[in-house]
């Protein structure tokens, strides 16, 4: 009797320990989430700007085969934080995150270049 008594406690506490984990877990992501969904809005917002600046600098190379002197057009939002004869990196903030593209076919990654 005393054993099955110990058993089902024991069972029982492991239940509730289970349950304590599983809430810690769920807790956890319920954090994470937003600033994941956060991240990742400002990074499609990084990728519009830097969108609408790209076709700005490849008329540019095609015209003078390099990135350096470029410029780009007030009010984009973007900055030509660096430039070479065969490449770039640009910059822009959204929400106060910086976020940074380098190019040409480079992908918005969060921070600066």
């Amino acid at each position: 009797m005393h054993a099955i008594l110990l058993t089902s406690s024991l069972l029982l506490v492991a239940a509730m320990l289970g349950s304590v984990a599983w809430l810690s877990v769920f807790r956890m992501r319920a954090e994470t989430e937003p600033a994941q969904a956060e991240t990742q809005a400002v990074q499609e917002g990084g990728a519009a700007n830097f969108l609408q600046v790209q076709q700005v600098l490849q008329a540019y190379f095609a015209e003078n085969g390099t990135y350096v002197g470029a410029t780009l057009p007030p009010g984009s939002g973007v900055t030509l934080a660096t430039a070479t004869p065969s490449s770039y990196c640009l910059e822009t903030t959204i929400q106060g995150a910086v976020s940074h593209e380098t190019g040409p076919g480079g992908q918005p990654l969060p921070g600066p270049c």
